[in-house]
């Protein structure tokens, strides 16, 4: 499934804009100090955008006539931050280096120091990531392309499977749900209705904001120890029952992917460093390079 289209190595604006990366990594920590979860906004909007269409900044476009928005769909509508984050770094870059810096390589550069912010690993960021001036066809193609929270695991390893990624990468980013936040109506089901896949004591804590009519958008950290920093104890959680998700708790029930979450749990190090790996190949998948595309000068807006 990967693009034939190659990316430029993490110096590709060192002659275009020589400070683009130092600018967008003041922004980031800005927005994370200011607000700790926005660390993982960042790196869920680059997840979202890079899944459907490739990593070209389509899920930042506003409706518009012949553009129907990615943030409409159901997984991203109310769900999805960082918006303004982008917009801001970007507004920055713009008084710099006018049209020089994609929102494409924005959102990836993001993620990346989003990571570090919270005490995760750092990677290189390959560049050259270009716009694009659509976004996805339908709120249908969209949605089909994105993980939803009821996923089995075979459709999980199967949709990371059509964007190049394997069931290791697919469990070391579900890893960056060691920070984070879920809302009631994402996990509700799974506090009242699971008897046999969950520890009841913590079905019973996460019932306290989340009851069983109302309340939906009611939220409770993905990591109920350490929620505001990037660590192992996401895998730590799953072996206890206590995965806040179905399509958390499902990489650790008795399926392939029960050695992984064994292994992350074990060797932070390991974790963090095939996270790395893994943020580097999504990161890679169907970039607009060279002269397609283009380069918007408002992310929410093709020029």
């Amino acid at each position: 499934m990967q693009c034939e289209a190659h990316l430029s190595s993490s110096t590709f604006y060192d002659t275009t804009c020589p400070n683009a990366l130092n600018t967008i990594r003041k922004g980031i920590r800005t927005a994370v100090s200011r607000e700790r979860r926005m660390a993982a906004s960042l790196i869920r909007l680059h997840f979202h955008d890079c899944f459907v269409k490739g990593c070209d900044a389509s899920i930042l476009l506003d409706d518009a006539p012949s553009i129907i928005s990615e943030k409409n769909a159901i997984n991203n509508f109310n769900s999805i931050r960082g918006y303004e984050v982008i917009d801001t770094v970007k507004s920055q870059l713009e008084k710099i280096c006018p049209g020089v810096v994609s929102c494409a390589d924005i959102v990836s550069v993001a993620a990346r120091d989003a990571s570090v912010a919270v005490g995760g690993p750092t990677w290189k960021v390959k560049l050259g990531r270009r716009d694009s001036s659509t976004a996805s066809l339908t709120i249908p193609e969209v949605e089909s392309n994105l993980p939803s929270f009821r996923a089995s695991l075979d459709s999980l390893i199967s949709l990371f499977k059509s964007k190049g990624l394997s069931a290791r990468d697919m469990v070391a980013l579900s890893g960056s749900h060691t920070i984070g936040q879920a809302s009631c109506v994402t996990f509700r089901d799974r506090i009242y209705n699971n008897q046999s896949d969950i520890d009841a004591g913590f079905a019973k804590t996460r019932r306290r904001r989340c009851p069983i009519d109302g309340g939906d958008g009611n939220l409770a950290p993905l990591d109920l120890v350490t929620p505001n920093s990037f660590d192992n104890n996401y895998f730590k959680i799953l072996k206890q029952k206590k995965g806040l998700l179905e399509s958390d708790q499902i990489l650790f029930s008795g399926g392939s992917t029960d050695s992984i979450v064994g292994e992350y749990s074990k060797n932070p190090s390991k974790f963090k460093s095939d996270f790395a790996a893994a943020m580097v190949r999504m990161g890679d998948i169907k970039p607009l390079t060279g002269s397609q595309g283009q380069i918007r000068r408002v992310c929410s807006l093709a020029n």
